[in-house]
């Protein structure tokens, strides 16, 4: 069956068997993963994925799953069962709809890239990424590059039938001068002519090569410059914490915060469903409510929570166009730029630290904001502009604090993609004034 007829399939069952609210989201997706080791392509696959995540509610008892067999038969099954486990469940008293569609959706430019799915073989992008790293003085590179194909069909039975589709092609780029001594890139597009992995290689071979013979980094309170990479790690998980549904949960520091000050004066974040050119763009929300961008933090104080229908009539507000089939979340987190240069940021540390990566973010306490992350690949001591490699530090601090201490924000804005930074992120390079450091347990 074509995916649509599939959501219609589904609607009529669902109809028949007595649900209320029924949301079929089909998604069609090919993806090519080219990875690569010792400076050599090592393994190529290709992915072909038919599915539907299936949301369904009867007399508010909600329920979903993953259909990955879309026969007919295979269908029905679903549906009954889900409905014998929603009779022995309990109704969700706070549970208030879905949207009312049908909805009117324009195109977002730099989404969509005929060039990529045409695309036989990236080998010659990755070649031209680990040969830029070692142009930079790296001595082996590995990573991995992807490029996407996905179509999306919405459904639901209040109105909406909805299609999207999209591209994407990225790279993650580790290069490597001796065994501590590395750096990393990335770049993630969605159309084939802003791709540069010459500039994810670059900086791999570059970090890399600047971290040479590191020594053991101090502990204490410092200055620190998070390069893009790492600091798009931290509000990646901060955008979870945005939703109303990890508030409600108890896993999110900005719990009965609304309209107070989270942040630095300096610090406005946005979430952007429609950004053109972002790797988490769609047109339309789970519901079919066309996306749009939402000020979540304005020049320091804490606007909205992420919004689902439902929980926006909870709340006596309006969706922000945010809804997951489970929970609100964001599609693109967007830090707005400074006034800073790079080289200014560096210049303002008379003594700090410069992070370029991090990874094992872990939170003591999500109500709190209590978190620890470890830096990877190059860091560095900064004095008087002159960088120090040093190792074997962990960051130990509080979100809200590490927003509050924000201290200059750079011009140039990154898009950062990869497997530690699930939700997309652009951010500039920030400066944070008195970071927590400690030193890393081996």
């Amino acid at each position: 069956m074509e995916m649509f007829d599939v959501n219609e399939f589904i609607l009529k069952k669902a109809k028949e068997l007595g649900f209320g609210d029924v949301v079929a989201l089909s998604y069609e997706n090919r993806r090519r993963q080219v990875r690569f080791a010792n400076n050599e392509i090592t393994v190529a696959k290709f992915w072909h994925e038919r599915k539907v995540e299936l949301f369904v509610e009867i007399d508010k008892r909600v329920a979903g799953t993953t259909i990955t067999e879309v026969s007919r038969e295979n269908i029905e099954n679903v549906l009954r069962t889900l409905k014998a486990n929603l009779e022995k469940m309990a109704p969700k008293e706070d549970y208030y709809g879905i949207a009312e569609g049908p909805f009117k959706y324009e195109e977002i430019p730099k989404t969509f890239d005929r060039a990529i799915v045409e695309l036989d073989e990236p080998n010659d992008y990755v070649e031209t990424a680990i040969n830029s790293a070692i142009e930079e003085g790296a001595k082996r590179v590995a990573g991995v590059l992807y490029t996407d194909h996905n179509r999306i069909y919405l459904s639901t039975s209040n109105g909406v039938e909805a299609f999207d589709e999209g591209t994407g092609i990225e790279i993650s780029v580790r290069a490597f001068v001796g065994d501590l001594e590395s750096g990393h890139g990335t770049n993630s597009v969605r159309v084939l002519k802003d791709f540069d992995p010459e500039s994810a290689g670059r900086k791999a071979g570059e970090i890399a090569k600047l971290a040479q013979n590191p020594e053991q980094g101090p502990e204490g309170k410092f200055n620190v410059i998070f390069d893009p990479l790492a600091f798009a790690n931290l509000l990646s998980y901060m955008s979870f914490m945005t939703s109303a549904y990890a508030a409600e949960a108890g896993f999110s520091f900005l719990v009965n915060k609304l309209g107070e000050k989270v942040a630095n004066d300096l610090v406005t974040i946005k979430d952007v469903g429609n950004m053109p050119n972002g790797y988490g763009t769609r047109k339309f929300d789970d519901e079919g409510v066309p996306t749009r961008e939402t000020t979540i933090i304005e020049n320091g104080t804490f606007r909205t929570f992420l919004l689902n229908t439902s929980l926006a009539k909870k709340y006596g507000t309006e969706t922000t166009a945010n809804a997951g089939l489970v929970m609100p979340h964001a599609w693109n987190i967007v830090l707005e730029p400074g006034d800073h240069s790079r080289e200014e940021l560096f210049s303002e540390v008379k003594k700090g630290i410069y992070i370029t990566n991090v990874w094992y973010t872990r939170f003591q306490n999500y109500v709190t904001g209590d978190f620890s992350t470890i830096p990877r690949d190059g860091i560095f001591l900064v004095e008087n502009g002159e960088l120090r490699p040093i190792r074997n530090i962990r960051v130990s601090d509080n979100l809200q604090r590490i927003l509050e201490g924000v201290k200059a924000i750079g011009k140039e804005s990154y898009h950062i993609h990869w497997w530690e930074v699930r939700t997309p992120v652009s951010t500039p390079y920030v400066l944070v004034e008195d970071v927590g450091i400690t030193r890393a347990t081996k």
